[in-house]
């Protein structure tokens, strides 16, 4: 779906006309994605925080006040989600060995399902969506993608 500001389909566009309608496009994927992560998590009974935290929680050693600062949330937001995710069954919570000033969070059975069934789903869709497109295709997407970050990055650090 294209967002044209001209009422001829035919009529030239101004080189601003194409990249508004670039950032429309990247905005619209942002929130496609959004909406799909968050109806992934739906699926298993989770919020898109929920699953993030779970994810993080089965991948390293998590620690809720890193993880805060990564996401720029405050550790009580962090806390909040940890005690849901203890609630649901789905991760446990214990003193570490090592040092007793420290917590250390797993995923219980209940949550490794979890994270196997996630994992599953979201391969699903990345097989139907993504593998169905170019490689060549893909290859300049992300090429193109990632010079548009490391743009948008550079000019955010001059400005702010």
């Amino acid at each position: 779906m294209s967002v044209m500001t001209n009422q001829n389909p035919n009529a030239p566009r101004s080189k601003r006309e194409i990249v508004h309608e670039a950032i429309g496009l990247v905005q619209r994927l942002s929130d496609v994605f959004h909406k799909r992560r968050a109806a992934l998590a739906s699926e298993v009974g989770l919020t898109e925080k929920q699953w993030l935290v779970l994810e993080r929680i089965s991948d390293e050693h998590f620690m809720p006040s890193m993880f805060a600062r990564e996401q720029d949330s405050s550790p009580a937001a962090v806390s909040k989600i940890i005690r849901q995710l203890i609630d649901k069954g789905v991760v446990s919570v214990s003193l570490s060995d090592a040092d007793a000033r420290q917590r250390e969070y797993q995923l219980t059975a209940a949550g490794s399902t979890m994270m196997t069934r996630l994992r599953a789903l979201r391969e699903a869709a990345i097989d139907k969506i993504w593998m169905a497109r170019d490689a060549a295709e893909l290859t300049d997407f992300c090429g193109f993608m990632a010079q548009l970050i490391a743009s948008i990055e550079t000019f955010s650090r001059k400005e702010g």
